[in-house]
């Protein structure tokens, strides 16, 4: 299978929901369930870029006039309301956070990632990056422009500053484009797997939505709801790929590059959620 690496960096805060909750928080994001990171689905993925084609005049599986899917879009992600059914042969797989952005008291925020994090990046896109520092407790890998008298605060949790290994910044710097991104070897923040969890899970955003009566001017009965959100900056990663050959993937790619490797992904989109900059690097070595 021919593959490459697919990095979305949120541009804006991201919801991708896991549907409602009995909880504080009445519309959660999805999340993995043994380390509670969030995650994009790979169907929601797909569902996204699937879209960027245009259909075009066609004839549906009754023999009527209708808007279809084009060729080339059949054959990468398959049909299912064409007159003879098929799979598509592209593969995109689930998005993990890979650097999550934390309110530091140096250097305004850091990106957090984990020695869990990391090694599931480099086991997934075939990088090899020696090193990995073993963190436990309350210590913190990271850069000096982080650091406060070899302490670093982060929200309000106070870490042990330890020299962090540039490698893996300069690794994580090919990943995007994004001017904001370029500074990943100023704000990267090595911690353990619990407290990378801790955060992820409890440092996302909550908002409080409403919708007005305009009637009554005040709020509609059941219309007030807390809505969990990605942070904007936050840097996932995912593996796409093919199972024919590479052309496809190549057409992917260029179209994702036609339309600026922008993409808008997960709910509210009318209210500027889910906008990310997406980029494709080379598994391996490359």
């Amino acid at each position: 299978m021919n593959t490459k690496i697919m990095s979305i960096f949120t541009r804006t805060p991201l919801h991708v929901g896991a549907g409602s909750s009995v909880g504080a928080i009445d519309s959660p994001i999805a999340r993995e369930r043994h380390t509670r990171i969030p995650v994009i689905p790979g169907s929601a993925l797909k569902g996204v870029t699937s879209d960027l084609w245009e259909r075009e005049q066609g004839i549906d599986k009754n023999g009527n006039p209708a808007q279809v899917r084009t060729a080339e879009a059949v054959e990468l992600f398959g049909a299912r309301d064409a007159k003879d059914a098929k799979p598509g042969a592209l593969f995109i797989g689930e998005a993990r956070v890979l650097a999550f952005p934390v309110r530091s008291a140096k250097n305004a925020f850091a990106w957090v990632t984990c020695p869990l994090a990391l090694q599931r990046f480099l086991r997934d896109t075939g990088k090899q990056i020696e090193g990995i520092p073993d963190v436990s407790g309350m210590n913190c890998y990271a850069s000096e422009k982080l650091q406060i008298d070899k302490k670093i605060i982060l929200e309000e949790y106070c870490f042990e500053g330890q020299p962090v290994n540039g490698k893996f910044a300069e690794e994580l710097k090919k990943l995007s484009c994004d001017e904001t991104w370029n500074g990943i070897s100023d704000r990267l923040a090595i911690i353990s797997d619990e407290m990378f969890s801790f955060f992820v899970e409890n440092a996302c955003e909550v908002v409080t939505r409403i919708r007005i009566n305009d009637s009554t001017g005040t709020v509609d009965n059941g219309a007030l709801f807390n809505q969990e959100q990605v942070p904007s900056e936050t840097m996932l990663y995912t593996m796409v790929g093919t199972f024919k050959d590479e052309a496809l993937l190549d057409k992917f790619v260029k179209k994702l590059s036609e339309r600026g490797n922008l993409i808008q992904v997960g709910g509210d989109e009318t209210t500027g959620l889910g906008f990310c900059s997406v980029n494709f690097t080379e598994k391996g070595g490359n």
